[in-house]
Formats: structure tokens, sequence, C-alpha cells
């Protein structure tokens, strides 16, 4: 589809993100919600969905839940209570998702995100606790041209949905808006969101209407998504798939329909179904869930400082760009990494500027994360306080840097034992600056002859005699005095 074609609409997205929490057990039982255990192992008759079995609501997840709203900027309701959602699906053993409907857990939230230079606030319509699904493998076994395996080790794993207002107006903002709400329960621990593993996903509802409308198009939802990169994908096909129908004088239906990465498009999957549809009523076994204005306020004291108070934090103490204040809040890790660092160092800016290059580029090359990082951060601190009191040269720090990585000495031990520290010495280094002059008299000549850029050569050699340990800045002066 032309650019010019495109132009003329635009799209309107709402994100439905699903977040497990971290909790040991499961929601309703007492069942773990361990990763990668073998196949209908993590099971009993409440998660089976058994005759006779009550589920008993874990306090944990409710407390985790709470804390991912109010990481989301929303108020969490006095009073919610759960529902029944019916449907039939392999996947479901009790034929119901208990989840929540007309009383959520809270509502009315918001996260502001960056894009193109621009910031813009997405509203948050609603966060709802829920149970997940069990798993259908439709393939990696034999038979997998015949049937489909089902494993109920996720059935009843404690979810929270996180449904945005129809605000997102790009795919990259769409990406960005995800990419807010996984830092938000990362930072305040109410997930792990380890795609990898399945703990956080979401749908995108999209329409298309034409620039001006102010009516919304029919939407197609895509299911399922479990990166940025597929998500961007997903949007930009389905973006193309409903113009082009518009273009054409079709309608676009109402449907959900599934991203096929191989294919890098949506597949149509089944007809959108409507609240009314699930027959929501209200869960007979479970009572509602009363929430205390004491106990709220006991949870919004223990929450920590969130993702884009952090990043406005770094940027006003310690002078940061806002893209490299952005870098460092991506995980609690990194930040706290080099909130540390920064501590310790005489200038944070170049803190942090070891951290997000020298010290990313070996973690990366070892497969590594911050948290695994051999060098402790006040160490890299110290390398930045030596360097700006003139004990160490920018190249001397370099050269130190990578043994710091290999043994997790401080930069002093390593300048120390390897004599590699700063000569700033004046008249260590006016001897040298004698021998250098006397042996270059053809250098010598061009410098008086007015081509002072000759300088450079001489500190170049310089450098070379002292093995890079003298003060470039020193060596300057004294050359400049003994040329002239």
């Amino acid at each position: 589809m032309s650019p010019d074609v495109m132009a003329k609409y635009e799209v309107v997205i709402g994100l439905e993100v699903h977040a497990q929490l971290s909790t040991r057990t499961k929601i309703f039982c007492s069942c773990p919600t361990s990763f990668g255990a073998q196949p209908n192992t993590n099971v009993c008759p409440v998660c089976l969905g058994l005759p006779g079995a009550l589920p008993v609501l874990s306090r944990g997840a409710v407390e985790l839940g709470a804390k991912g709203a109010l990481a989301l900027n929303c108020a969490v309701q006095p009073e919610s209570v759960f529902a029944r959602k019916n449907y039939f699906y392999p996947d479901l053993p009790k034929g119901y998702q208990i989840s929540q409907f007309d009383k959520p857990l809270a509502l009315a939230g918001y996260l502001d995100v960056h894009v193109n230079g621009e910031t813009k606030r997405i509203g948050i319509t609603r966060v709802h606790m829920e149970d997940d699904a069990g798993k259908s493998v439709h393939d990696g076994f034999k038979d997998s041209d015949r049937f489909t395996y089902v494993d109920l080790n996720r059935s009843g794993t404690p979810l929270i949905e996180i449904v945005s207002e129809p605000d997102i107006r790009s795919a990259d903002e769409a990406v960005e808006y995800f990419n807010e709400v996984r830092q938000a329960l990362v930072f305040a621990e109410v997930s792990a969101c380890d795609m990898e593993k399945g703990h956080l996903r979401c749908d995108a509802n999209v329409s298309m209407r034409r620039k001006g409308a102010k009516e919304f198009g029919t939407r197609a939802e895509v299911k399922n998504l479990n990166s940025f990169r597929f998500l961007k994908q997903a949007i930009e096909f389905e973006m193309e798939r409903q113009v082009e129908i518009l273009e054409s004088g079709g309608r676009v239906i109402q449907e959900t329909r599934l991203f096929n990465p191989e294919l890098g498009e949506t597949l149509s999957m089944r007809s959108k179904e409507e609240a009314h549809d699930y027959r929501y009523f209200p869960e007979p076994d479970l009572i509602p869930v009363r929430i205390s204005p004491e106990w709220l306020a006991r949870l919004q004291a223990s929450m920590p400082e969130l993702p884009q108070a952090r990043r406005a934090r770094f940027v006003s103490e310690y002078g940061l760009r806002e893209y490299d204040a952005q870098i460092l809040t991506a995980s609690r890790e990194t930040a706290d990494y080099f909130e540390r660092a920064a501590r310790a160092a005489s200038d944070p800016k170049q803190a942090a500027n070891w951290v997000m290059g020298d010290l990313a580029g070996l973690l990366k090359a070892d497969g590594k994360e911050i948290p695994d990082s051999p060098i402790p951060p006040e160490h890299i601190g110290e390398l930045v306080t030596l360097i700006s009191k003139g004990e160490l040269s920018g190249k001397l720090a370099k050269e130190i840097f990578p043994k710091m990585y290999a043994t997790g000495d401080a930069p002093s031990a390593i300048a120390e034992r390897e004599g590699l520290k700063q000569i700033s010495d004046t008249g260590a280094l006016e001897k040298i600056v004698e021998e250098v002059i006397a042996a270059n008299p053809k250098q010598v000549e061009q410098y008086k002859a007015g081509k002072t850029t000759v300088i450079g050569f001489f500190v170049g050699q310089v450098m070379k005699q002292s093995r890079g340990q003298a003060n470039p800045a020193t060596v300057n002066a004294i050359l400049a005095e003994k040329l002239k």
C-alpha cells in the first residue's frame, strides 16, 4: 500500500496486556507456578476444574495485583468481584475462566510514553485479576498432524489484565506503551515479565478510520503477541490489510486474528465475541474482595520509586540526557547499579558513559546482564574519580577497565600493581620532553616556521615514550614552553 493512500487514514489502537503475577503458587490453589515442569504435574482438583473442588483466593496475588495497579497510576477499588467468563476451549478445564467484569480491581490509570521526542499520555481503563488457561500444544510430536496436546500446568496461574483506552495512534506508540507497562511492573516487583516464559503478552485491538473522522472504525483483535517486534509487525500488517479492504470498497469484519511470525501476517481465527457472549455472572464460590483504606495506604508506602519518576530524577539530579536516563532505567537492576556508581563518582555523567559503553559491551560479549557484572559499581565510580583527579588518563583507564572486569579488582589496585599511574610530575616530564625535542630537529624547525600543528606529533612521541602515562595537559604546557 502506497504511503499516500495510508496517509488518508488514522489508526486507533487499544492494548490488553496480560501479566503473570510473581507468586509462588496459583491464584486459587497451592499448586506451584514454576516454569518448565513436566506437563500436567503442577495441577490439583481446583486448577483441573474437578467437581466439588472450591477455589480459595490468594492474598499474595491480590497484594501484587493492587501494587501493579498502583504502578500504573490506577485507583484501586474498595470492592471488586470475581465473575465466571464462560467459553469452551480444550485448555480451559472448568469450561469458564474466573475473571472480573463489572467490578474490577482498579480503574482510571495512565502511563506517559515518549515517541519522536514528544510525550503522550495513554489512558488505562481498568486492571482486573483472573486465572490463566492451560496451553494447547499444536506441534513438536510425531502425531501433531492429527492431535493437539494439552498442558494444564499454567491453568490457574494468577494474571492481571491491563486494558488501555483507545489512545494509541501508531505501532511505535504501542510498542513504547507496552514497554512502559513492562518496566512499571518489573520495578514494582509485581511480575518478572519474562516473555519467553509467557509472563507477559498482549492483545492489540486495531481499527482504521479516515483522518478527521470522529467515529471509530471496525476493529480486529490480534491475540497473544509476546514480543515488541511481533506487536509492531502485527499492527503494521493489520493497518495495511484494513486500508486495502476499505480502499476497495469492502467492509472490515470484527474478528479475532492471530499473528504468524513466519509469514509476518495476521490470520483470521474466529468472529469477535462481545461481553454477552461470555454470559458473565458473579463467581458463586468466591466472596467480594474488600480492600480497606489502611491496607491500601500501607501498600502504597511500600512501593519503590517507579521508572518514570526515576528517569526524571536521573535527569535533574545527575544531569543525564533523557535518552541516557531511559537506557539506565530499562531495568531496576541497571538503575540501581548506575546509581551506586554515580554516588561513588566525581562525575555521574562519566559514570553513566562507562556503564552504558564499556561495561555493557563486555557483558554483552559474555552473554551476561548487569546483575552478573564482575565489576562492583563503586569501582566504576572510583575509576571516574581517578581520571578527574589526573591520576589516570583516559587512555590508561581504557587499558585498566578490562583488567577490572577480568579480576574484579579496584582500578587503584591495578594501577599500583602494574605501574599504570599517570605521570604529572613536571620534572620527570620535562626530561622526556627534552629528549623528544632533541631527537626530532626537523619537526622543531617546522614548528618554529609556523606549523604549530606539529605539536601533536611531539605529544604523541612523549606519550609513546611514557607508555601512555604522561599527563597530556602537562605535556602540552611543557612543550609550548620548550619550543618557544
